[in-house]
């Protein structure tokens, strides 16, 4: 379902407008999935000598030093493999209902003073420092407005999502992501390298070794 900003919406919007971010600006990096097309857990696949987990974290640190790790399907495992660690691991036992009930987890445990958190996916090894860069810049600038990865036109993930967005967010269900929400609100979309490139089976991460 997408929730089209109300009056209510633009009020909150305001408000935030008036906040600064702060390099504390939480980022979440979701790998609860159970990945059934990939056949095992793509967060301990290698990539470039390390995880693909190791790797999503250490893009989650080019946006904050207070990254969030939220763990699914192999919750138990993921901490006990990795090589990189966030500031905080958690867990969802809701993982079965998809992506929705990851966001909805790191929301609930953000702490009150954040302004707006970024969000990050585990498998997309290709997005560049250069993207991630321009993504934190401009939420620091401009921390009321929505930032969001250009997908061919659509808003979507790595993302900057403001806290008045948060409600509407902790609304959605199964698998549906941020995206619809990013576009019903009309986030701000930046050019970052590497997007359209995630793993998803075995022979996407071949592909993209070569």
């Amino acid at each position: 379902m997408v929730v089209a900003p109300g009056p209510r919406w633009r009020r909150q919007r305001s408000c935030a407008a008036a906040f600064r971010a702060t390099s504390a600006t939480p980022a979440l990096v979701l790998a609860a999935g159970a990945s059934r097309r990939f056949g095992s857990s793509k967060a301990l696949a290698r990539w470039r000598g390390q995880l693909l987990l190791d790797h999503a974290i250490a893009q989650a640190r080019q946006l904050s030093p207070d990254v969030r790790v939220i763990t699914g399907c192999r919750g138990p495992l993921l901490p006990l493999r990795a090589h990189r660690h966030p500031s905080s691991w958690l867990f969802t036992g809701d993982w079965p209902q998809g992506m929705s009930a990851s966001l909805k987890l790191g929301i609930r445990t953000l702490p009150s003073p954040a302004h707006g958190v970024f969000v990050v996916l585990m498998d997309q090894p290709l997005i560049d420092s250069e993207g991630l860069a321009r993504l934190g810049e401009a939420a620091r600038r401009e921390p009321g407005l929505p930032f969001a990865a250009d997908y061919n036109g659509r808003p979507g993930v790595p993302a900057y999502l403001p806290r008045w967005l948060w409600p509407a967010l902790m609304t959605l269900e199964g698998d549906r992501g941020a995206g619809q929400l990013l576009k019903a609100t009309g986030a701000h979309r930046l050019a970052i390298s590497g997007v359209a490139a995630d793993v998803d089976t075995p022979e996407d991460l071949a592909n993209l070794r070569r």
